[in-house]
């Protein structure tokens, strides 16, 4: 996989561009204008897919993104007191934070927009072990620390004739505030609600374990520690050239491919059907047990105002650059860890964004 800038790296770049951009206009029009940015901040999970969507709005010669993967709690913060014009989020807003959306939107509502969609993969290092079938109620029992070791009966069943160590398992969970955790939880609490007892949250609750901050930190933890396992993004999980867990939903392990988290997409159902915010129903995706699909999938948001941007070259730039990126950006997702968008689904955003 090619490696990316790094935030401060695509920063200076972007803040050169826009330089150079500038200079350019002036010189030929000698006017004062020049290239809009629109700021971005938030979730890790889509960074590498906004990395990739600034280089098409550069090359269609839009707007600069700006985008900060500090995760979703922090990114949901900065957009809420105005500091960025958009939040990236893996989980939608909830309660106070979508009146406090309001406000910032001069009293209109915020819209989620879900422009990426990425699956989650149970990310394991495990030497010796190059093929590994989990069930959701292992999962939950591993994360939660009842499961303490590679060997236990309980993960043997579920893979006959592999030679599994006596050693210790070491989940590694998100230690900050997480979109990823969230869904993975939603994920734990709908396909194993027996054995995972805490309520989803973006904060983890299992017991035990080892902490990590951000999708990098947990790919770099597993990768480093012999016995690990995690949840995060699937392009981290290959960046790393960790070992991904088959997942047993219900109807057989399924191995992470592009076709089978497509699989799991047919039909894909918004919470508000008609409504031009659109939330997914991760219950129902979740809770989905069918031959061949891999339905753990996050689906990050875009959290834009409606309307009620301090400025109108703000708001017009929103608009046009998200119109972009559903058009031109799907492109390249794939070799990212990303699924492109179903066609059902992209007219279904495209409508929401023609409305901003």
């Amino acid at each position: 996989m090619s490696a990316t800038l790094s935030s401060a790296a695509r920063r200076t770049t972007f803040a050169a561009t826009a330089v150079v951009t500038a200079g350019l206009v002036l010189s030929a029009c000698g006017s004062g204008s020049s290239s809009t940015t629109i700021t971005g901040e938030g979730s890790t999970a889509q960074q590498k897919a906004m990395t990739h969507f600034a280089d098409i709005l550069t090359d269609d010669g839009g707007a600069v993104l700006d985008y900060t993967g500090s995760g979703s709690g922090a990114g949901v913060k900065k957009f809420l007191q105005g500091d960025v014009d958009f939040a990236g989020t893996d989980s939608p807003l909830k309660g106070e934070e979508i009146a406090q959306a309001k406000e910032r939107c001069g009293g209109n509502d915020a819209w989620h927009l879900p422009m990426v969609i990425g699956p989650v993969a149970v990310a394991y290092n495990l030497p010796g072990v190059a093929k590994l079938n989990l069930n959701a109620a292992t999962l939950a029992q591993i994360f939660d620390s009842k499961i303490a070791k590679w060997n236990d009966p309980k993960i043997a069943a579920q893979n006959p004739g592999v030679k599994l160590p006596d050693t210790a398992i070491v989940p590694v969970h998100r230690s900050d505030s997480s979109g990823t955790t969230d869904n993975f939880t939603k994920f734990l609490k709908n396909a194993a609600p027996k054995d995972w007892p805490y309520e989803p949250s973006k904060e983890w609750a299992g017991k035990g374990g080892s902490g990590a901050t951000k999708s990098t930190g947990v790919g770099d933890t597993v990768k480093k520690t012999a016995g690990a396992i995690t949840y995060v993004e699937w392009g981290f999980a290959t960046e790393n050239k960790l070992g991904v867990a088959n997942i047993d939903f219900g109807a057989g392990p399924v191995e992470l491919t592009a076709a089978s988290a497509a699989g799991a997409l047919d039909g894909v159902k918004f919470k508000t059907p008609g409504s031009k915010d659109l939330v997914v129903d991760t219950d129902a995706l979740y809770s989905l047990s069918k031959p061949g699909a891999y339905p753990l999938l996050l689906t990050p948001y875009s959290v834009v105002c409606s309307a009620g941007y301090s400025d109108e070259k703000t708001a017009e730039a929103v608009k046009t650059s998200f119109g972009t990126i559903l058009d031109k950006g799907q492109e390249g997702l794939d070799a990212l860890g990303f699924v492109p968008l179903p066609a059902a689904y992209a007219t279904t955003l495209r409508s929401t964004i023609d409305a901003l």
